[in-house]
């Protein structure tokens, strides 16, 4: 049977310690230490999830020295045991040491076993909603109840079904794809470039999973330096590294049970590669600076926009790593690739725009959906999202229209390659004509000719664009009633 935490048990007589651990060592891993002296020198080594104290000490009272614990080593539970049941004692407790429960001599095994099963849990509960360190005067229901309102929001967020897609998008592969994925307990490797929503999938796939009820973490893996990205993983000690300033739990540790999701897992070094395969193989972490190991149950779901495959055979990457990341390869595809999709998407999106900018009457002009499905957006979703946002913003009416930057932008009729004779020996007067006529060009491509949604976007009277289709010889290029 696995371990749950790492108990400390604070007691100057032998016997009490024996007994205690006897109980608990089935379901923690249980350290002694007969003095507070003692208790200093393993909490300055060992990453500890709750403390067990003896409240009469010959040097020290249980309550004196979890104040001092408090301040120094402020992430573990604390709990004192005492055959006396002195009210002032207890008052002191909580108030100044920060004391979860006072636990009465004689203790029942079974009763101390679920005590000390809560303080873990809340222990990790507090890390999981980043309240670490604040009183722990809530109690582990109160705790768990509101993680367990966030998960059932997430899990509704989150959900295969709400990933916005048409019937015949390439998406509807990959949800199917994330749906046998979340059946099971294995790994998934999510590829695909920046911006398709790799982490959308990962959350999907973990609340639809027997995993949905534990935590799910984050970690951009390219975003932090080796010794500071193991820290972050795999925890620290106090002192471990110029920078470890408190101990910290890390983030498979807080997601035991769970997921954890490691994103842009193609930027990371050789020598990490070497320790994250350990972890992964033994299912076991050691903290940075921490005497012992701690087993972890965790399913890792890895995304990278990199040819995980390709770095393989270049030697950036670990082949038996990859192996063991890609047990289930997904692959998300570009925006580009399901244009179906991105009126969907865009509209979506606008409702958020909407709510967030409080301007509930915004909508699209046709022309503007139009311009989103022929672009071919290199950021993917994200890039669409900034894109929406900024037209919002800039927008003086509820009607958003296609943005002339966007077509400049756009790759695939690019405004300044359809006629260009923007050389050197050209006037200014000949230049600014020339990038003119090739604006008109482009949007007289994209609206197929109609003089109507031209002259709407580029912010002319029908005579006006009349006028300058006659003038640089574009007739030909509009509707055959353009000038009737």
């Amino acid at each position: 049977m696995s371990v749950q935490g790492t108990i400390l048990v604070v007691d100057d007589e032998v016997r009490s310690q024996e007994a205690l651990r006897r109980v608990l060592r089935e379901d923690f891993e249980v350290l002694c230490a007969g003095s507070a002296a003692d208790a200093e020198k393993l909490l300055e080594g060992e990453i500890v999830h709750a403390i067990l104290c003896d409240q009469r000490m010959p040097h020290e009272s249980g309550v004196s020295f979890l104040k001092r614990v408090r301040e120094v080593w402020p992430d573990p539970v604390r709990m004192i045991i005492s055959g006396y049941s002195d009210s002032e004692d207890i008052i002191a407790g909580l108030n100044e040491a920060g004391i979860y429960q006072y636990i009465t001599k004689p203790w029942q095994p079974d009763r101390l076993i679920d005590i000390v099963k809560e303080a873990v849990q809340l222990y990790r509960l507090q890390k999981e909603t980043e309240t670490a360190g604040v009183d722990v005067k809530a109690t582990p229901e109160h705790i768990k109840k509101v993680v367990s309102v966030k998960r059932g929001a997430a899990k509704q967020l989150y959900d295969f079904n709400r990933i916005v897609h048409s019937p015949d998008s390439p998406m509807h592969a990959v949800i199917e794809l994330g749906r046998r994925a979340a059946e099971y307990d294995i790994s998934v490797l999510i590829t695909g470039e920046s911006g398709t929503g790799k982490e959308l999938l990962a959350r999907a796939i973990h609340y639809g999973s027997a995993r949905a009820s534990k935590a799910f973490v984050v970690e951009n893996c390219g975003a932090l330096p080796d010794e500071l990205l193991e820290s972050e993983l795999f925890g620290c000690k106090k002192g471990a590294f110029t920078g470890a300033y408190q101990d910290r739990i890390g983030l498979f540790e807080v997601a035991d049970g769970g997921t954890i999701f490691l994103d842009e897992i193609g930027e990371t070094s050789p020598a990490f590669q070497v320790k994250l395969l350990r972890v992964l193989q033994e299912s076991e972490i050691r903290p940075l600076g921490a005497q012992r190991v701690r087993k972890v149950d965790v399913r890792v779901v890895a995304a990278t926009n990199r040819d995980l495959e390709a770095e393989v055979e270049a030697g950036r990457f670990r082949r038996d790593l990859y192996y063991r990341l890609a047990a289930f390869p997904v692959h998300m595809p570009a925006l580009r690739e399901r244009p179906m999709d991105i009126p969907l998407i865009a509209e979506g999106v606008l409702s958020s725009v909407k709510t967030s900018f409080n301007r509930p009457s915004l909508r699209f002009a046709a022309p503007a959906l139009e311009a989103f499905v022929k672009y071919h957006w290199p950021g993917n979703v994200r890039e669409l999202q900034n894109e929406i946002q900024r037209m919002a913003v800039l927008a003086d009416a509820d009607e958003l229209r296609a943005p002339l930057q966007l077509g400049r932008r756009n790759s695939r009729q690019p405004a300044m390659a359809v006629h260009g004779k923007l050389n050197g020996s050209a006037t200014l007067k000949d230049k600014v004509e020339d990038l003119e006529k090739s604006v008109i060009i482009s949007y007289l491509e994209r609206y197929e000719g109609n003089i109507s949604r031209v002259a709407s976007e580029l912010g002319l009277s029908r005579v006006g664009l009349r006028n300058k289709l006659s003038r640089y010889d574009l007739r030909k290029n509009a509707k055959g009633d353009a000038f009737s």
